[in-house]
């Protein structure tokens, strides 16, 4: 007689892979993320004059705050966490106003660390009150939102394949060809491979574009030599933090932008994963949000969000588990204890990386595109307004970056932040042309786009 006992199919984003290839995955989420990761305490570093242990210090810091806040939002702590496949790193909305507050002469760096920390504590008190505006968020909206997240991070990948902003050899021909390189690579083994190998695709390009750029002597490893192997990050390293007002209320802004832009984020991972989110899943990583920041600053970090170029690339690789970015996360931390290791990685050009950028930012706007392809133009041409007037008001910052700078300063981490001004317009001209729905209704609208909104992932596991 056959047994009755079954085994409950585990969802994909609860899926154990072997420890191999949670290593692998995980080291290739690390690589997509590591160029963005680091800007933030270089930036900053460099406006501050900071002497190169002390921005070797941040580096560490940064990388030990991102992998700590990664294992809370990838495993869950208490009612933090929301339990997907998301990668934590320094938000690029607070480098304005972090610089403006470490430059001030009669502030500093322990400004930026007390305002950090303050802001993270309100984010997470906060939180609940951001997420019951789930049922603004229905899929005209939310598909505008991704697309646009897709959109604004091609510069980023542009500018990584052309030697990266600020190079002096920026656009040599060197560069282009061996980004294309990485980006053929890529393609080539989607096209061609099967399985584990066509999952780790980024990573084989990335590593291939590595030993080449090497060959050709483009790789720079100074670093590497005077780097130390251990490296302890302890709290307050500059000394105890000063909380000014102002500064505080200005991180605090930056706390909601970055709020708006993980909600977005969120619900796009959640789409992509096929696990969409509601507002108890929402809050939850909201929090953590408000959290990564709270232990960035104390950790000599910064304010802390999901890094979207990750959400591309479980859209390149069709791995869907959360184990994979907890497995990075412990990455990020190994990296930050072990300076040695954390230069190593630093080492790959900004070259290599643009070819697999263009690949991974690029799905994150297609999948945008795709779960638009869900919402009715034809019956409601008023949808079309929504998402001409979003998307082109979203990429005002990367067209025009210097189009508010005749507006207040204060207003910058707002007006600079391409997601949040497509946010804000697809939600407000939505309530204007289509009224508030209730949440169950937007969630069920979401959930059901959802369902075909993985075709690249199941074509990734019919492999």
């Amino acid at each position: 007689m056959a047994s009755s006992t079954s085994h409950p199919k585990v969802h994909p984003c609860d899926e154990r892979l072997p420890t191999g290839q949670l290593l692998t995955l995980g080291i290739q989420h690390v690589l997509v993320m590591y160029a963005g990761a680091v800007a933030v305490p270089l930036i900053l570093g460099a406006a501050m004059h900071l002497s190169k242990d002390q921005v070797a210090f941040l580096i560490s810091a940064d990388l030990f705050s991102c992998g700590v806040a990664t294992l809370i939002q990838t495993l869950g702590l208490w009612i933090f966490g929301i339990r997907l496949p998301v990668i934590m790193g320094c938000t690029f909305a607070a480098v304005g106003p972090m610089v403006a507050i470490g430059t001030n002469p009669s502030l500093g760096i322990l400004d930026v660390f007390g305002a950090t920390i303050a802001a993270g504590v309100i984010g997470i008190f906060l939180a609940p009150m951001i997420g019951k505006l789930l049922r603004f968020f229905p899929p005209v909206v939310v598909g505008t939102v991704i697309a646009v997240i897709g959109l604004s991070l091609m510069g980023v990948g542009i500018n990584w394949a052309a030697g990266g902003v600020g190079n002096p050899d920026y656009g040599n021909p060197v560069f282009l060809l061996l980004s294309l390189v990485v980006l053929s690579l890529i393609l080539l083994i989607n096209k061609f491979a099967r399985g584990f190998i066509a999952n780790i695709s980024v990573l084989l390009g990335i590593v291939a574009g590595f030993v080449i750029a090497a060959m050709l002597g483009r790789v720079n490893m100074e670093g590497v030599a005077h780097a130390p192997w251990v490296g302890i990050v302890l709290p307050f390293h500059f000394g105890m933090p000063h909380f000014d007002a102002l500064s505080v209320a200005t991180m605090v802004i930056v706390m909601f932008v970055t709020f708006i832009e993980s909600t977005g984020m969120f619900l796009a991972v959640g789409d992509l994963v096929e696990r969409p989110v509601d507002q108890k899943a929402l809050v939850r990583g909201l929090r953590v949000d408000g959290l990564g920041t709270l232990i960035g600053g104390v950790f000599n970090s910064f304010p802390h969000t999901s890094f979207s170029q990750n959400v591309g690339l479980i859209g390149v690789t069709g791995v869907k588990s959360r184990f994979v970015c907890a497995t990075g996360g412990v990455i990020l931390v190994v990296l930050g204890l072990f300076p040695k290791m954390a230069q190593v990685v630093a080492s790959v050009p900004p070259f290599v990386l643009g070819g697999a950028g263009i690949v991974m930012f690029g799905m994150v706007a297609a999948n945008g595109i795709k779960v638009l392809s869900k919402v009715d133009f034809v019956k409601n041409h008023h949808n079309l307004f929504i998402v001409a007037v979003s998307v082109g008001l979203g990429l005002v910052p990367v067209v025009a970056p210097k189009f508010f700078s005749q507006l207040p300063h204060a207003l910058e981490p707002i007006l600079h932040s391409g997601i949040l001004l497509a946010s804000v317009s697809a939600v407000v001209l939505n309530i204007v042309f289509n009224g508030v729905r209730k949440e169950r209704d937007a969630r069920c609208e979401i959930r059901q786009a959802g369902h075909d909104f993985d075709g690249a992932a199941h074509a990734s596991e019919a492999r």
